[in-house]
């Protein structure tokens, strides 16, 4: 790749290296030049431009990071598209994140240029959650480099990719609660409470408790008649400590024909953890610290028991990084008290078609039923909309409503009626605001007469959209020349509700122009709007 001043004569089709902002010209970096950009460069006086341009063995930074992600990507994550040479790894379900931490270091490896950065392994995960982020550092990487990543990110891994999410599996759970003389029963309740909280958290049913004296033929009893009920896992919650492997319990466990594969870990609070196994039952005896509901070892164990990822007394020793869970000066908040900080996960953004006009250039006839390839217009729009990662889909219908609807029959949106259709597109909007979630974080306003955009379109909006990072809006744009969708963040919906007559949301982006973002499009669909019957034919033909 070739980087550094570039006459702007020689510059079309190079990469913006920092943004221009002069003598009428507004380019952001990034910008992929085109020749009417660089007669505007010429029409300010600008002679040169630092710019990148991609040599035959580059790889582009979207398209690399592309191809690395889908490597290194197993079962149960989503990919985002890429924008800005990174993309995004999202889980799908709730479970642990599972991978070799030396074959990510391989991978890393290989050259600068390529970067792969993952959750910890074995952290846990909520749908929807960031697991991962690829991203390319300069403008291209060499093909050699990315084939090197790709490799390294399948290679000896018996699932397909180098990072999985281990979804957690149903498991009913028997407990046992020894007591002692003076064991209060108010104790034995809270303790079983949260363990049952433990349990249904990973997907489990703690589906018996059971409470015996502290003696080992007694717990063994019990041990057994659990095992003998269909219990998948048994948890025993001793009145006093376990304070050696050949203790009360884990004597229980040997007695009732299991095993005790190890006592102890490097965790705190959680060092007084037994795992046993009686035939392929996991029995665990618990430390005082799992009748709290505060992080612990307990759930390290628990969570990798739930996931199905073996663990054997060598994994319970190499816990000790990261195996302090105490409050230290640094955070002196007790753990209950503390925020709560969020998890980076893919943003919610739903989409609002306008289906409500009336066409009124066309004619008599109603663009949004048009024939296109078999299915009316409209249909064609929400069947695009649906095929991307925007939810919920909310189609505001008005002129001629019921046949829009019964167009729209068998397509997974949902409706907003707009009866003051006739007073403008404003109105539209306003009507689709009002049907979304609180819980969106943003919105792609979609046109019912773009049949052309890819539902590619719209995901490569939306992995472009961090409001943090001042992409608030995001805008479409092929040539240089904007189009639509556009998506806008939950912060402009107040502005967007207060609009009037025939306009859109268009005019926000000249307003805060320092937080909007154009995404280069390779397809021109998102300049492609059908207005009129010879547009219309043109389309069709």
């Amino acid at each position: 790749m070739k980087f550094g001043d570039t006459p702007v004569d020689e510059a079309a089709g190079a990469i913006l290296a920092h943004s221009v902002r002069t003598g009428g010209v507004s380019f952001k970096k990034g910008r992929v030049l085109t020749d009417a950009d660089v007669e505007g460069l010429r029409e300010a006086g600008i002679a040169t431009v630092i710019a990148a341009r991609l040599e035959a063995e580059d790889v582009g930074e979207d398209a690399a990071a592309a191809r690395i992600a889908k490597a290194v990507t197993g079962d149960n994550l989503e990919i985002s598209a890429a924008f800005t040479g990174r993309v995004n790894l999202y889980a799908e379900t709730a479970g642990l994140v599972d991978y070799d931490p030396l074959q990510l270091d391989q991978i890393n490896m290989v050259d600068e240029s390529a970067t792969v950065a993952l959750l910890s392994p074995f952290a846990p995960v909520v749908p929807r959650q960031m697991v991962g982020t690829v991203k390319i550092i300069p403008f291209a990487a060499p093909e050699a480099v990315v084939a090197s990543c790709e490799m390294l990110a399948k290679g000896g891994m018996a699932q397909e990719g180098l990072v999985q999410i281990a979804p957690y599996r149903a498991r009913t759970v028997g407990l046992i609660q020894t007591t002692l003389p003076g064991t209060k029963d108010s104790v034995l309740d809270k303790t079983t409470q949260v363990l049952r909280a433990r349990v249904e958290a990973l997907s489990g049913q703690l589906i018996t408790e059971r409470r015996c004296g502290h003696a080992t033929d007694a717990i063994q009893a019990e041990i057994e008649s659990l095992l003998k009920d269909g219990s998948e896992m048994v948890l025993i919650a001793g009145a006093s400590a376990i304070t050696d492997r050949r203790d009360v319990i884990p004597a229980a466990i040997v007695a009732s024909g299991g095993t005790v594969d190890h006592f102890g870990m490097p965790v705190d609070p959680g060092n007084l953890m037994l795992l046993g196994y009686t035939g392929a039952v996991p029995v665990l005896g618990l430390p005082g610290c799992a009748r709290s509901p505060k992080l612990n070892g307990v759930d390290w164990i628990l969570q990798r028991l739930f996931a199905d990822i073996a663990i054997t007394g060598q994994d319970v020793m190499a816990m000790g990084a990261g195996g302090l869970l105490k409050e230290i000066p640094a955070r002196p908040l007790p753990r209950a008290e503390a925020t709560t900080t969020a998890v980076p996960s893919a943003p919610k953004i739903a989409a609002i078609i306008l289906a409500a006009g009336q066409s009124r250039r066309m004619g008599s006839e109603n663009k949004l039923l048009a024939d296109i390839d078999g299915k009316p217009m409209v249909a064609r729009v929400a069947g695009t909309v649906t095929a991307s990662q925007a939810a919920p889909v909310v189609a505001v219908v008005g002129h001629e409503a019921d046949d829009v609807r019964a167009a729209l029959a068998g397509t997974n949106v949902s409706f907003a009626e707009n009866p003051n259709f006739a007073d403008g597109l404003s109105t539209s909007l306003i009507a689709g605001l009002g049907a979304l979630p609180d819980d969106v974080d943003g919105v792609i306003i979609c046109l019912g007469d773009m049949p052309r955009v890819d539902a590619r379109v719209i995901d490569k909006l939306i992995a472009a959209f961090d409001p943090l990072e001042g992409r608030a809006i995001c805008v479409p744009t092929f040539n240089g020349k904007q189009g639509n969708p556009i998506l806008l963040a939950r912060r402009f919906f107040g502005e967007m509700q207060e609009i009037t007559g025939d306009r859109g949301a268009r005019h926000l982006i000249d307003g805060y122009h320092e937080l909007t973002c154009e995404v280069e499009m390779t397809e021109d669909g998102v300049l492609v709007d059908v207005d009129t019957p010879q547009m219309l034919a043109a389309l069709k033909a």
